[in-house]
C-alpha cells in the first residue's frame, strides 16, 4: 500500500477502530473513515466510493457476512474481513460473496498492512480473471454469430465458407464496423425475413 487510499473501516468498538487507524496511518497517508454500524454501509460505500473496505466482526453469522459483503460491493473494490471466530461455512460464504481477505482470529494491528496488501492483490487478480472471462465469452458469442451469418450467406448466395467470411469482412470494412456487428445485422435481418 504505497498510494494514498480511501479506506472505510466498519468497526463498532472505538478502541479497536483507533488501533486499526493507527496501524493504517503507519502505512501511509490515507483518507480513513470509520463507520460504527454496518446498517448504513451501502449508503456510505456509495457516497465515499472507497478504494478498500475493512470490516471487523467479532461474532459473524452467515446473514451478517452476506449483508456486509453485498453492502460493501466486493466486486468493485477489495474487502478485507476480520473475524474473531469462524467455521468452514462462514469462510466459504465470505469467499463466495467476494470478500478478498477473510482473516480469522480477529484484528491485530501488526497484521493490517500485509492483510490489506494481500486483499488488494487478490482483488486485482480476480478482477483481471473476471475481465478475461467476460472477453472470452464475448468472443465466443461473436464467433457464433459470425458462423451463423456465414451459414446464411453460404445458403443464400451459394458461397464457400471463406467467401462468406470475406464478404462479411469486406462489408464491415466498408461500413467502418466490427465484423461481429455486421454479422449480427445479417442474422437479425434473416430472422425477420424468415
Amino acid at each position: 500500500m504505497t498510494a494514498k487510499l480511501t479506506i472505510l473501516i466498519v468497526e463498532p468498538d472505538k478502541t479497536r477502530a483507533d488501533a486499526i487507524i493507527d496501524s493504517l496511518v503507519a502505512t501511509g497517508d490515507h483518507h480513513i473513515r470509520v463507520l460504527a454500524e454496518s446498517t448504513g454501509l451501502a449508503r456510505s460505500v456509495a457516497e465515499l466510493n472507497p478504494d478498500l473496505v475493512l470490516v471487523d466482526v467479532a461474532n459473524p453469522s452467515r446473514d451478517a457476512i452476506d449483508a456486509l459483503a453485498l453492502a460493501s460491493s466486493p466486486l468493485e473494490r477489495p474487502v478485507a474481513m476480520f473475524v474473531d471466530r469462524s467455521d468452514d461455512g462462514l469462510t466459504k460464504a465470505a469467499i463466495e460473496a467476494g470478500v478478498s481477505a477473510y482473516v480469522v482470529d480477529g484484528m491485530h494491528p501488526d497484521r493490517v498492512k500485509p492483510v490489506l496488501d494481500a486483499a488488494i492483490a487478490r482483488f486485482h487478480m480476480f478482477a483481471r480473471m473476471r475481465n478475461e472471462l467476460a472477453a472470452t465469452k464475448r468472443a465466443l458469442e461473436e464467433r457464433k454469430i459470425i458462423d451463423r451469418a456465414k451459414g446464411i450467406l453460404m445458403r443464400a448466395r451459394n458461397l464457400s465458407e471463406d467467401e462468406a467470411y470475406a464478404l462479411i469482412r469486406k462489408t464491415a470494412m466498408g461500413q467502418g464496423k466490427k465484423i461481429a456487428d455486421v454479422a449480427q445485422a445479417l442474422v437479425t435481418a434473416s430472422e425477420l425475413l424468415s
